[in-house]
């Protein structure tokens, strides 16, 4: 059994394209094209599956069509679109930081070099020109910058971000 703690997400399926059963692919990070990667993993009705990846292509930077073993038709494509494409954890080391999609920072704990723990990223807020990092405090919520300038160090396997804050920005 694949365990959610055991993935990373890397993209998402957008619709299907055609009727043999490819798929259009949103993606974060090329790692797929980079190493070779025999599957992806989604998550249907709460259990993670891996299904072998038979072909893909590439249509911009950002978006591939693929094709999964034992999905033949458009039919059995739409059933994929809107889902999270996974890789396992394995593939993270050869991922810049840049190339993960910013909700998996949620859970994480932030870090601050002066201030110490600030607490747990609940949610990634990407609604606004610069990304925040939400932590919920008491009845408010703290939000802070998720700029890379900030960012000194990220640490996968304690799921730890430490970051550098410019002074004063947390007495706002």
């Amino acid at each position: 059994m694949i365990l959610k703690t055991e993935v990373i997400p890397i993209g998402q399926i957008t619709k299907p394209h055609g009727i043999s059963g490819e798929m259009s692919f949103s993606f974060t990070t090329d790692i797929f094209d980079r190493e070779e990667v025999p599957y992806f993993i989604f998550e249907l009705e709460g259990i993670l599956v891996p299904f072998f990846l038979t072909e893909y292509r590439f249509k911009s930077n950002t978006t591939a069509l693929l094709k999964l073993e034992g999905v033949e038709n458009d039919e059995q494509a739409r059933n994929f679109a809107g889902l999270t494409v996974y890789l396992p954890k394995s593939y993270l080391e050869k991922v810049e930081d840049t190339e993960i999609e910013l909700d998996y920072f949620a859970g994480f704990s932030l870090v601050d070099s002066e201030k110490g723990l600030l607490g747990v990223i609940s949610e990634v807020d990407q609604t606004t020109d610069n990304v925040l990092f939400v932590i919920p405090i008491k009845d408010d919520e703290l939000l802070i910058p998720a700029g890379e300038e900030y960012i000194e160090e990220i640490d996968h396997d304690k799921k730890i971000i430490y970051v550098k804050l410019p002074e004063g920005l947390l007495d706002l």
